[in-house]
């Protein structure tokens, strides 16, 4: 997993609490072995009507926010069934932040095993943030783990809050293999004097 220090990029917002990983990538794109190739399944049934037609009032099909980075959401993001599906299709269609008052606990561990931030921004500094961006076209913001702050391109600030472990596996690029290899030296001394034993 690459390293997270900051990213800098087009602010999307999502204006809906609660949105549950049945939403973020519905069942029927489930088949797929990879982790590529969920950026069209991504909302699905809000992004798309009767036939496959885009619904131009969804957000992610507005053009000021194409190519957006960072994702403004709801409280308790990611609710429901476990699917990792959820962030490898935020991942794929360019993704690299979530920003919401609260997250589901297994989806805060997949973000985290996908190198995706989803990190807290308490409901006032949300609000404002998302007002800038709805306001502003092409509205940018710039989030630095290392600091915790978010930086919008007109002068808004706000700190995050982020889990220290899962800030310093973030930072310093880790995911469970890489966790699991900072005892890899102990993990080949166990090895070489158990199977003689």
């Amino acid at each position: 997993m690459d390293a997270f220090t900051r990213v800098e990029g087009v602010v999307c917002p999502l204006d809906r609490g609660d949105v549950d990983t049945d939403q973020i990538i519905p069942k029927q794109f489930l088949k797929r072995l990879g982790r590529t190739g969920f950026a069209d399944a991504l909302f699905y049934d809000w992004r798309f009507g009767e036939g496959g037609a885009p619904r131009a009032d969804f957000v992610l099909n507005q053009p000021r926010y194409s190519g957006a980075s960072i994702l403004v959401a709801g409280a308790n993001f990611g609710c429901g069934s476990s699917r990792e599906h959820a962030v490898w299709a935020l991942r794929d269609m360019g993704f690299a932040v979530v920003l919401a008052p609260g997250f589901a606990d297994i989806f805060a561990s997949n973000a985290l095993a996908n190198g995706l931030l989803a990190a807290r921004l308490d409901e006032p500094a949300l609000a404002a943030l998302a007002g800038r961006v709805e306001a502003t076209p092409g509205y940018t913001a710039t989030v630095d783990l290392g600091t915790q702050r978010v930086r919008g391109s007109d002068g808004f600030e706000a700190g995050l809050s982020v889990d220290p472990e899962t800030r310093r596996r973030l930072l310093e690029g880790l995911d469970d293999i890489g966790l699991i290899l900072q005892h890899e030296a102990a993990i080949r001394r166990y090895e070489a004097t158990h199977w003689p034993r």
